[in-house]
């Protein structure tokens, strides 16, 4: 067994690498929700989780990577908090999706770095242009489906319901950038309630 696999202080080698990742993307996320991108760069990141290039490579091939990696982990957070409150949602259909709704803005706002990161400084370069395209055609497909589920026969055909849902996740993109920037004088419930509006009458035939 080498070194680097032997257990240290009842520590794996696996959950040590683990911990280490862990730090680096939260020193990402705070740099990158905070100072922006062009501050964040492979030293600031590991200065500010107290490791080593060494360590950053160890899990990274570079800047760009963990980057993505941040994006990619809070997309994930809000999936599961949009599924979460679909799932747990009772009542009619603006109930739900106001829930689930809800749970976007929410996470988006509550913390607003995350709010940055996945909203504004996901177009601060080419490759988290191109991963915020994808994750917005993933959500609107989200939408697509959810509203299927929903609506049942009273669904938009396609690609009618693929367009109202584009439109619906990139406006709503668009008022949270406003919010976040400060351009935009409202609250988050607010956005919310025209959100929900927004997706009950846009989204059904």
């Amino acid at each position: 067994m080498g070194a680097t696999s032997r257990p240290y202080r009842g520590v794996s080698a696996s959950d040590r690498r683990a911990e280490r990742r862990a730090r680096l993307l939260e020193a990402g996320l705070e740099l990158l929700g905070t100072e922006g991108f062009e501050r964040t760069t492979m030293t600031a990141v590991c200065s500010a989780a107290k490791l080593t290039e060494r360590y950053f490579y160890e899990s990274f091939g570079g800047r760009e990577e963990l980057l993505l990696a941040v994006i990619d982990q809070i997309a994930a957070e809000v999936r599961d908090a949009v599924l979460t409150g679909l799932r747990e949602a009772e009542g009619e259909v603006a109930d739900k999706a106001r829930a689930a709704i809800r749970a976007f803005v929410t996470l988006l706002t509550a913390d607003p770095r995350k709010g940055r990161v996945a909203i504004i400084e996901s177009s601060a370069s080419a490759p988290l242009r191109l991963r915020r395209h994808e994750l917005l055609a993933n959500f609107a497909a989200l939408v697509v489906t959810q509203a299927e589920a929903l609506h049942g026969r009273a669904a938009l055909p396609q690609p009618r319901a693929e367009i109202n849902a584009l439109l619906f996740v990139g406006g709503l993109a668009e008022v949270l950038t406003g919010w976040l920037t400060g351009r935009l004088a409202t609250t988050p419930e607010e956005l919310v309630d025209a959100a929900t509006h927004q997706f009950v009458t846009a989204m059904h035939r």
